[in-house]
């Protein structure tokens, strides 16, 4: 079988929030042919991860209606170790996610949005 999702290292969940500490692995099916030389993880991949944990840990509608604000600020490389940020607020049905890594001290944030799920 492929692997298609990370390695889950850590996992805080309180009320409609979570974060969860990824191993982004490299042999994750997803980062092959994307690129050749510069393999990252695609954009698609990063929303699927946010919703399927969503529903897993917070119980969210699995309906995906749209996307709102999305923003891919660094590319996550093979190997990487991210934070999966989720927020999920029930009455306006929208789920606000972040990815985010530690380096030399500093956060690092790869990719932020929001989306909007339904019944």
């Amino acid at each position: 079988m492929d692997k298609r999702k990370p390695t889950l290292i850590k996992l805080d969940v309180s009320d409609n929030e979570a974060n969860l500490t990824l191993k982004v692995d490299a042999d994750i099916l997803d980062f092959r042919g994307h690129f050749t030389h510069f393999p990252l993880l695609p954009g698609v991949s990063q929303i699927d991860w946010a919703l399927f944990y969503a529903v897993e840990h917070l119980n969210t509608p699995a309906l995906f209606k749209g996307m709102e604000v999305i923003k891919f600020q660094e590319p996550i490389l093979p190997d990487a170790e991210v934070t999966l940020s989720l927020s999920w607020d029930p009455a306006k049905e929208k789920l606000a996610f972040t990815y985010s890594s530690q380096k030399n001290g500093n956060r690092i944030v790869h990719s932020s949005g929001k989306m909007k799920l339904g019944e």
